[in-house]
């Protein structure tokens, strides 16, 4: 059966590609992001049923304002995927900038926690949904400069968690996926829009991409109802962990 999948961060990356997949799936899908435009666009290209929100997910009375405001046919949502996130800097924490600090742990987190209390109450009343976090090895051990991203993708590995045993009595799944390296504009945000530094990340090795990833989103949400893929944990072939990469020179 055709599901009603909300995916946030879609204009780019994992949530772009999640889009495609989801559709291709036959799924209809509401897709959110900062860019107006682009959502319309990624609209107009996909083959499937679209409804486009515009909002930052750190903005929790306009995302609640916009979910309240979902016309009675879009109100079941069947799978949320939290994916918008993001990695500023590379600073050691001591030098780290604060206004960084406060973007990756508001996007990240509360981000996350705004969009999964504002669905899955509904889904509870249903009984019938399936939460997919979009972590990262990052939140297994932190590497050289990652310090407050890895922080947050750690803290997203434990919501899940948490959120895991908060429905265990309940039809709900949670899916907390952790990506390695994978090449979309995750780095050249990273980097503040220096594209030549960005690209130095994945040189010498064929990273993921995010086509890789949303593959994985939709098998754990299309397994059977009995099944739960708790964490999945996604990594190019040449990297062992978050900081263990073995590129060819």
């Amino acid at each position: 059966m055709n599901k009603i999948v909300l995916i946030t961060g879609a204009t780019s990356g994992i949530g772009l590609a999640c889009a495609r997949k989801f559709a291709a799936n036959g799924d209809k899908l509401i897709l959110t992001g900062r860019n107006e435009h682009r959502l319309q666009e990624i609209k107009q290209e996909l083959d499937a049923e679209v409804l486009t929100l515009v909002f930052d997910v750190r903005d929790r009375e306009k995302a609640a304002e916009c979910i309240s405001a979902l016309p009675d046919e879009w109100q079941k949502i069947d799978v949320l995927v939290n994916n918008a996130g993001l990695a500023l800097g590379l600073e050691p924490e001591y030098e780290g900038n604060y206004e960084d600090w406060e973007t990756m742990i508001d996007t990240n987190i509360k981000g996350l926690l705004t969009m999964t209390r504002l669905i899955v109450p509904g889904m509870v009343q249903r009984g019938c949904g399936h939460v997919i976090n979009v972590g990262s090895v990052a939140g297994d051990a932190a590497y050289a400069g990652g310090n407050v991203y890895c922080a947050t993708k750690a803290a997203v590995k434990v919501l899940s968690d948490g959120l895991r045993i908060d429905v265990a009595g309940t039809p709900i799944r949670v899916t907390n996926l952790k990506p390695g390296l994978v090449e979309t504009n995750f780095s050249n945000t990273r980097f503040h829009g220096d594209t030549d530094r960005a690209a130095t990340v994945y040189q010498g090795i064929q990273p993921l991409t995010g086509d890789d990833i949303a593959d994985v989103a939709v098998f754990a949400a299309n397994a059977p109802a009995h099944v739960q893929i708790a964490e999945v944990l996604i990594l190019a072939t040449h990297q062992a962990s978050g900081s263990v990469i073995v590129r060819k020179k």
